[in-house]
């Protein structure tokens, strides 16, 4: 579980360290967003999930991914941003006795011409080793990064996460009495909040494409739910819903009516999905200039957050579940937890 996070903006306030501390770092440079998480592992933390204590934290809205839809490149300016961030991230870096740390990159670089050009520049200009890791591979992250909400109080779970530039399904079983959930089956599909804002005419047209945008994903997630008896389970038995995305999390905080965002009081809760979905509908009925001005949304999220909610609206349209429980956490810690199970 976390301990704690400062990530409650585009920069989080460090921590003191202590030379006994055993500190890791995790970078996750998305379509979308930069994130950084420099953590440990807490004494009462088994080596299956650790509690993780956050030292430092980064995120920042860069969308790197901005244009590859159409030109199948990294612009200059997405890349300029990008760079500006990961100096940022750098600087926080350096202030750390470092144990291990893993960087990745997803969905952009992996469509881009010149992802591993960018990446190259980054490492000769930064000194930060960025890998482009397999949609696989990121599913997989993002899972351990959350699978600690995982209740067991059903057998079953749907994980998602939407990105940026694509979105995973996972079909869980979850383990019971000390045993390890397994992923049973998994889907990746590439669109997330900002090519699927492209492929339908840009995030300006969104809430008048929002049907057609359900529509389309709904026919690409249908074979996973079929082959996986999806619909037909969750007909006979309790299947947990579980989601670790920017877009859910925002729409939970837009519906509990905080001032602003904040991760306490979002990581972890469990909410009715009717709830979500009507407020879905409610920001749909919003002018841009609400969404822009709204302090859980911002100009940052306000873009995409529509083509965020029709990716939403495709996966609990499917699945209609009682209630969904909503993390704030994802890749960066699953590369956390990863590197504390290696010691």
């Amino acid at each position: 579980m976390l301990q704690s996070s400062q990530d409650t903006g585009e920069v989080g306030a460090g921590r003191i360290a202590s030379p006994r501390d055993r500190i890791y770092a995790a970078l996750d440079l998305g379509t979308n967003n930069c994130r950084l998480l420099i953590a440990s592992a807490q004494p009462e933390g088994g080596l299956a999930a650790p509690a993780i204590k956050v030292f430092d934290s980064f995120s920042r809205i860069v969308r790197l991914g901005e244009g590859v839809s159409a030109t199948g490149e990294l612009s200059g300016d997405a890349m300029e941003r990008t760079l500006a961030a990961l100096l940022a991230c750098k600087k926080k870096l350096g202030r750390y006795h470092i144990t291990a740390a893993r960087f990745v990159a997803t969905e952009a670089c992996r469509r881009a011409r010149n992802g591993h050009e960018f990446l190259e520049r980054v490492r000769k200009q930064t000194g930060l080793s960025i890998d482009i890791i397999t949609s696989e591979e990121e599913a997989k992250l993002a899972f351990l990064g959350c699978s600690s909400l995982l209740t067991g109080a059903s057998k079953r779970a749907i994980v998602f996460d939407i990105g940026g530039g694509s979105t995973e399904l996972m079909w869980v079983d979850i383990g019971s009495g000390g045993s390890e959930h397994v992923i049973a089956d998994w889907l990746s599909i590439g669109f997330g909040v900002m090519n699927l804002a492209d492929k339908f005419g840009g995030a300006g047209l969104a809430d008048l494409a929002f049907g057609d945008m359900v529509n389309f994903l709904v026919q690409r997630i249908r074979p996973f739910d079929e082959a996986n008896r999806i619909s037909e389970i969750i007909g006979d038995a309790p299947v947990q819903l579980l989601s670790t995305s920017g877009t859910v999390t925002t729409l939970a905080a837009v519906h509990l009516g905080l001032p602003r965002y904040d991760r306490s009081r979002i990581d972890g809760i469990a909410m009715p999905v009717a709830d979500i979905r009507d407020t879905v509908q409610k920001l749909l009925t919003m002018r841009p200039s609400e969404r822009f001005n709204h302090p859980c949304i911002g100009p940052d999220r306000a873009d995409f957050i529509l083509s965020g909610c029709a990716i939403f609206e495709a996966i609990s349209s499917l699945w209609p579940q009682g209630a969904i429980t909503i993390a704030d956490r994802g890749v960066r810690e699953g590369i956390i937890l990863s590197l504390m199970n290696r010691r």
